[in-house]
């Protein structure tokens, strides 16, 4: 039957499998190997200068680590179990920090004498990866393997993957001169996350007489910190002396008769639950490197990135509306300026037909029609035409004027947004005849009639006067009385007849013009109307163009923002899914180090 423990480990390497870690991968089943041959490993870690090397010789009674002010330890020391004493430097393949450092075999291996391994490793630490020491001693015989490290100076630095989380258990050693400083308070908080057992061992007791009131200090601070460490003072010193000796009480005053007897109770008579809890450790540290992105990236798929789009699909909307109030706008300017525009053009005309009037008027108060009509046909003729070109020209230009006031407010960043349907045309070339009036000519018969009209009125008239003083009715003076009134006749009815051919002359002028005021009035106000259609038109199809644009622009981005949401959503529950499935994963690791609570906080004072 398959261990629990061996369970979740494959489980987790399982998962490692699915997030794409392999180097987590790697750790764990060199950390799997490493179980299955139930070997205990037991790091040894501290501070420098607090007896770590002096340590693990006073626990195998042989001089297998340098100690000194002068030899402080540079190189992982591997203190095992061996028939013969034995020691091996092996060389760093460039891969001392992988998961597997201080039991990946490698080909360079270098015997050397025990007594020296250490000495010499510590002169070219930078080549060496860690130091193989074998001693037959009964303490290593059950399986226990005792590793010297390098002074730690950064607690940070210990995570995954370094050589405390391979190891079974975890000496913290701290000399007794002082009460435990916050750099190892912290050390020991990631220690205990770390190893499934840890032991404070409180070193130089026989150098400090006040030692049990600083372990004592110690033991409640790790209390109060929710540290499960235990807490054991030992003498190097007395324990070298003692085995010298033989002395068994001077050992047990060192207090290393009780270090040993909890490395044989808690570490050697329970390698199967050691086991567990290691894979527990190393199964809870693995899901941890794995739950921390999920939660981030679960954390960041939550917190949608897309404000600037939604800002840009709100700034599209507010847009649209702007468009719309421009377009009224717009409208109404150019119906205003059209009826102005109109208003003028037709008060230009007027003005500039009722000028030609006035002149007309004072041309025939001298002018015969019946001699100047063809010259004066002309000359309308010429005014009229001059008036048409320069009203519609007016016109036109005043449209363009428009067109590009209007166009400033409808499309200001289109330099020509004109119609092209606004063509200049001419106003009708073609003028309606201009007909002479009808004018009755003054012959010499009608001449003799009126001259004798006259004459006998002035023959008659002084000849009766002339009678009373006794001539003849017909004499010299009624005679020529009668010449000079027939003259006087003709010469009047001459001039009525002129001023009945001007009056004529004016009425056929004032009947031409005002058909020509008719005629191109229409002209002009059809035109008006035609540009006016056309400049709304094309207003409104750039108008309509950019609302298009817009709204095109606009369901771009909704479509994007709700694709976006979609595929969050998706990648949310897929994320809460893994976070889930790797949260009852590090329940069941939690499970085997046999604790129900929260893990242990780290103490930082």
């Amino acid at each position: 039957m398959t261990a629990p423990w061996l369970e979740v480990l494959d489980d987790t390497i399982r998962a490692c499998v699915a997030h794409r870690r392999q180097d987590l991968v790697e750790w764990l089943h060199g950390r799997r190997t490493q179980l299955l041959d139930r070997k205990v490993r037991v790091l040894v870690v501290g501070a420098a200068g607090q007896g770590k090397s002096q340590l693990v010789n006073a626990l195998v009674n042989a001089p297998v680590c340098a100690v000194g002010d002068d030899h402080t330890t540079t190189v992982p020391a591997v203190v095992q179990h061996a028939e013969t004493p034995s020691a091996t430097l092996v060389a760093d393949d460039g891969l001392t920090a992988g998961p597997r450092a201080l039991e990946r075999p490698v080909p360079a291996r270098t015997p050397v004498a025990v007594e020296a391994a250490t000495a010499r490793a510590n002169r070219s630490p930078d080549t060496l990866a860690r130091i193989e020491i074998g001693l037959p001693r009964e303490l290593l015989a059950g399986g226990l393997a005792l590793i010297d490290t390098p002074p730690v100076t950064d607690p940070a630095a210990l995570s995954v993957p370094t050589a405390l989380p391979q190891a079974d258990a975890a000496l913290v050693v701290s000399d007794a001169t002082g009460e435990l400083s916050p750099t190892e308070l912290d050390l020991l908080g990631k220690v205990v996350r770390l190893c499934p057992m840890v032991l404070v061992v409180l070193t130089k007791i026989d150098l400090t007489p006040d030692w049990r009131r600083v372990a004592e200090r110690n033991r409640t601070r790790l209390a109060n910190g929710g540290l499960p460490a235990t807490v054991l003072p030992v003498s190097a010193a007395l324990r070298l002396a003692a085995a010298r000796a033989g002395d068994r009480a001077l050992n047990e005053e060192s207090g290393f008769g009780e270090l040993v007897r909890c490395l044989h109770r808690d570490l050697l008579g329970r390698v199967d639950v050691l086991a567990g809890q290691s894979a527990g450790v190393a199964s809870g540290l693995a899901v941890d490197q794995l739950l921390a992105p999920l939660r981030e990236a679960y954390t960041a798929t939550r917190q949608a990135d897309t404000g600037e789009l939604t800002e840009r699909w709100r700034e599209a909307g507010r847009a649209l509306e702007r468009l719309q109030r421009a377009s009224a706008r717009w409208q109404t300017l150019l119906a205003d300026e059209v009826a102005d525009l109109q208003s003028d053009v037709e008060y230009d005309l007027r003005d500039r037909t009722r000028q030609i009037l006035r002149e007309v008027d004072e041309y025939f108060e001298v002018a015969d029609p019946a001699k100047v009509w063809p010259e004066f046909e002309r000359w309308l003729r010429d005014n009229l035409t001059a008036v048409a070109e320069t009203n519609s020209r007016w016109l036109l230009d005043r449209f363009d004027w428009i067109a590009r006031k209007i166009g400033r407010h409808v499309a200001p960043r289109e330099p020509d947004v004109l119609p092209a349907a606004v063509a200049r045309d001419a106003p009708p070339g073609q003028l309606g005849e201009l007909r002479m009036p009808s004018i009755e000519r003054f012959g010499i018969g009608q001449k003799l009639f009126v001259g004798m009209r006259g004459s006998y009125s002035g023959l008659l008239m002084f000849g009766l006067a002339t009678t009373l003083a006794g001539m003849s009715l017909i004499n010299p003076i009624s005679l020529g009385a009668g010449a000079a009134f027939g003259a006087k006749s003709v010469f009047e009815e001459r001039g009525n007849r002129l001023k009945r051919r001007q009056a004529a002359a004016r009425t056929a002028a004032h009947r031409y013009v005002d058909d020509f005021y008719l005629g191109y009035g229409k002209h002009s106000k059809d035109t008006a109307r035609l540009i006016h259609r056309a400049l709304r038109d094309r207003f409104s199809e750039i108008a309509e163009e950019r609302r298009a644009e817009i709204t095109e622009s606009a369901k771009a981005i909704k479509e994007i923002i709700d694709a976006d949401a979609v595929q969050r959503g998706a990648r949310a529950q897929e994320l809460k899914r893994g976070i889930d499935e790797l949260a009852l994963l590090r329940r069941r690791a939690h499970a085997l180090r046999g604790g129900g609570g929260a893990a242990p906080r780290e103490l930082t004072a």
